[in-house]
């Protein structure tokens, strides 16, 4: 289930996403809500998530759950840490004023998860808070130059830890590179997100590090419970046809995911 909402504010967008997802019911019987923002680097929106967008879900969250809320990234960035990115675009100070947690998914307890049927990654590290907590991604909504277009799937390449899949002194997330549409597959074969939520307010229209954005702007909230259902919807807005995107064309077993 997935559904759209026009763009006004996000507190009032979102919240009419969940609403109409009747997500608070399943929230609210959550212990542990991890928030996967996509922070690929220190640049501003909408190469990342604004933390306008998270601000608002974490308000949202905290006023119909007693879970435990963590703001999670592992950034990708060569020459930064997750940590220095937290700080240069506000989520710092959001979760200082909100009582949060942030967690540098780089830099955490991983645990070996193995699936014979993935020919890339028969064997992957993962962070253990993945299987521990209720997952949220919450891209933004970008072409990208490898995998086409970028959305929930790959967002969760956050989660893949540097020191299995990064290369010295450069992109920490590096092995996912060679066969992109078939690793961001099989990654989300071991964990995807349990409700994506896509800001596709503005959207880059070419590349997923800067370029032109969309114009006129996407005004979109999307939301739902199967990121592939969502990252489709997310490739029409770009008008890419779903269809020609491999990690998006062949259906996904999808690694426990909640359903509403």
């Amino acid at each position: 289930m997935w559904t759209s909402v026009p763009f006004t504010t996000y507190e009032k967008s979102i919240t009419e996403a969940l609403e109409r997802l009747h997500a608070p019911e399943l929230l609210q019987q959550q212990e542990n809500i991890l928030i996967k923002p996509n922070l690929v680097n220190a640049s501003p929106p909408p190469v990342t998530t604004p933390v306008e967008c998270c601000a608002a879900l974490v308000a949202l969250l905290q006023n119909c759950t007693s879970a435990s809320i963590t703001i999670a990234e592992g950034s990708g960035a060569a020459n930064l840490e997750t940590g220095e990115i937290f700080e240069a675009l506000g989520y710092t100070k959001l979760a200082r004023e909100t009582g949060i947690s942030l967690l540098d998914l780089n830099h955490t307890e991983v645990v070996e998860c193995q699936d014979a049927q993935c020919s890339a990654f028969p064997r992957m590290y993962l962070p253990q808070v993945a299987f521990e907590s209720f997952i949220i991604s919450v891209p933004v909504l970008k072409a990208h130059s490898l995998a086409e277009m970028t959305g929930s799937l790959k967002n969760m390449m956050g989660f893949a830890p540097p020191h299995h899949y990064g290369h010295s002194g450069g992109w920490k997330k590096a092995a996912f590179h060679a066969r992109m549409h078939t690793a961001i597959a099989e990654l989300n074969r071991y964990r995807a997100a349990d409700l994506t939520i896509m800001d596709a307010s503005r959207g880059l229209a070419q590349f997923h590090l800067g370029g032109p954005e969309c114009d006129p702007p996407l005004e979109t909230i999307l939301a739902g419970w199967d990121p592939l259902e969502v990252d489709r919807q997310g490739a029409a807005l770009l008008g890419l046809d779903w269809r020609n995107i491999p990690h998006l064309e062949a259906p996904i077993s999808l690694g426990r995911q909640a359903t509403a």
